[in-house]
């Protein structure tokens, strides 16, 4: 079981490619389900998972994951399937696991206690999309004591002093946003992406990963010229809810193609 994301990362950037990341909510269709669908897309090609805690507000998911997130909710989603699904998969697959949930769940579930049974279950650590480094004195500590990674978002409209300080905030990776607005799959990756990424470097990130809009094995191969992880969620997330297991699974091999070095141009 790997409980770090920068050593996968590292190794794959090594092997001269990046690492594929791959989004999928807890609990969709049905909490079985969704574990097996994780483990589905590391035994296809996927270097780190990411598994959503469904929210009640998800105000920077897309139509499709909101979906998704409202029927677990519906289906009777709680807070300890979270940790519930992560010591399964963990169980199952020798790849990170990260929880990503917006910051209101971990505050109303107590955040040492989260950082806590997060680690307990082998979690690798914590992307937040709506906590800012400067008001994340509590989880720093937190993640710290718990030996747990955290991700913080980088957008095109961040300040270079934003950037500084999520830089020096992060662990694991930069959670890198290759377009303003919400999520979802797009045709074209925004050539902000790359400027992003450039500053992020003159900033000293590690590992600066790019999510938002990924959904083809070229727009995986185009990011990972320069980045160092591509993320991929509601192209997967689509894929799952229209054929099931099989079929994210399909769709995690073939992303994974992007991932070959010997077919980077």
């Amino acid at each position: 079981m790997v409980t770090s994301v920068a050593p996968v990362i590292r190794a794959r950037r090594e092997a001269g490619s990046g690492a594929l990341i791959g989004y999928l909510p807890v609990g969709f269709p049905t909490l079985s389900e969704s574990i097996d669908a994780a483990v589905a897309l590391v035994e296809n090609g996927v270097d780190v998972l990411e598994l959503g805690l469904p929210y009640s507000d998800p105000v920077m998911d897309g139509p499709v994951i909101q979906a998704a997130t409202q029927r677990a909710l519906s289906e009777g989603f709680r807070l300890r399937d979270g940790f519930e699904a992560v010591k399964q998969v963990a169980s199952h697959v020798d790849a990170p696991v990260l929880l990503m949930t917006y910051w209101n769940p971990v505050v109303q579930y107590g955040v040492d206690r989260f950082a806590d049974d997060l680690a307990a279950a082998g979690g690798a650590g914590l992307i937040t999309p709506d906590l800012i480094p400067d008001e994340g004195a509590d989880w720093i500590a937190a993640s710290d004591r718990a030996g747990l990674d955290r991700v913080f978002l980088a957008a095109p409209s961040s300040t270079d002093a934003r950037l500084d300080r999520v830089v020096e905030a992060s662990r694991g990776f930069v959670y890198t946003v290759s377009t303003m607005g919400i999520t979802g799959a797009r045709t074209d990756i925004d050539s902000a992406a790359r400027t992003l990424v450039d500053r992020l470097r003159t900033a000293g990130v590690e590992n600066a990963c790019v999510g938002l809009g990924i959904s083809t094995p070229e727009q995986v191969r185009e990011i990972l010229a320069y980045a160092d992880g591509a993320i991929v969620g509601s192209a997967l997330v689509r894929a799952l809810a229209e054929g099931g297991v099989p079929a994210v699974g399909a769709l995690a091999a073939e992303l994974a193609r992007g991932t070959a070095p010997s077919e980077v141009p």
